[in-house]
C-alpha cells in the first residue's frame, strides 16, 4: 500500500497528541491537505480503516464515550499503544481536538519544552504561526486555586522572555471562568488581554466551537510539517 506525505504527517502528528477521535481526524486530515472544509466522517473512516490493515494506526471505542479513539500503533511511530483507562485520556483527547483544528485554521504545532523547575509550567501545546507563538492549554475541570498563582507566573515570564505572544486556554465553561477570575489576579494588568480563556468543551469532554476571530490571521502558505518522518 502506499504511504502518501499526508499519511506520514497523520502519523507524526498521532505521535505528538497519541490518541484523537474522529472528529479531530476530520479537521487535521483536512489541514493536511490544505482542504477549506473539514472532510466528512465517512472519508475518516476510510483512512483509519487503510492504515489500521496494514498495521500503522489502531482504534477502539471505550466505554462511556460516544465514538472511537484512534492511535497510531508501535510499528508506525515506535511508542507502545496508550492506556485507554487512565484518567488523562479524556483530557488527550481534548488536546488533539484543539490540535487539529489549530492546524486547520493555518497554525503549526508541537508539543510544549519541559518545564524547567518546580517555578516552571509545561502547556498541552504550543502553536505557530508567523511571528505568533501561543501557549495552548485545555482545561476541562478548574484546578485548585492555590496552583493558579505558579502557573499564570510562569505564563507571565514565558511571554516576556520566551516570544510568547499569547496564552490560549479552551476550556468548559466553569474552567473558563475560573481561570479567567485567577488571571485577573495574578498576571499584571500590561499582560492580562495576552492570557484568553475561552468556552470551547462541553460538560462530556467534547469540543463544541469558537469564534472564527479567536484563531487570527491564518497563513495560508504556512508549512503544516511536524518535522520528523516516519519512513
Amino acid at each position: 500500500m502506499l504511504i502518501t506525505g499526508r499519511d506520514e504527517q497523520m502519523l507524526v502528528w498521532l505521535s505528538v497528541v497519541r490518541v484523537a477521535d474522529m472528529d479531530a481526524l476530520r479537521f487535521a486530515l483536512a489541514a493536511f491537505s490544505r482542504a477549506a472544509e473539514p472532510v466528512s466522517l465517512r472519508r475518516a473512516q476510510q483512512w483509519v480503516a487503510r492504515l489500521r490493515g496494514v498495521g500503522l494506526v489502531d482504534r477502539a471505542r471505550p466505554a462511556l464515550r460516544d465514538g472511537s479513539i484512534v492511535w497510531a500503533t508501535q510499528q508506525a511511530i515506535g511508542k507502545p499503544a496508550p492506556k485507554l483507562l487512565q484518567q488523562t485520556t479524556r483530557h488527550e483527547v481534548a488536546v488533539a481536538a484543539a490540535s487539529a483544528r489549530y492546524l486547520f485554521h493555518g497554525w503549526d504545532w508541537r508539543r510544549d519544552r519541559k518545564a524547567t523547575g518546580l517555578c516552571d509550567h509545561q502547556a498541552d501545546g504550543v502553536a505557530i504561526c508567523g511571528t505568533e507563538v501561543r501557549l495552548v492549554e485545555v482545561e476541562l475541570t478548574p484546578k485548585t486555586l492555590d496552583r493558579y498563582n505558579g502557573i499564570c507566573t510562569s505564563h507571565a515570564w514565558r511571554m516576556a522572555n520566551e516570544g510568547v505572544t499569547r496564552v490560549d486556554y479552551l476550556c468548559t465553561d466553569d474552567a473558563a471562568r475560573t481561570v479567567s477570575g485567577e488571571a485577573d489576579k495574578w498576571i499584571f494588568r500590561d499582560d492580562r488581554a495576552r492570557l484568553v480563556a475561552h468556552p470551547a468543551f462541553d460538560e462530556r469532554g467534547v469540543w463544541t466551537d469558537v469564534p472564527d476571530a479567536f484563531w487570527g490571521r491564518p497563513v495560508v502558505d504556512a508549512p503544516r510539517e511536524l518535522t520528523t518522518r516516519l519512513f
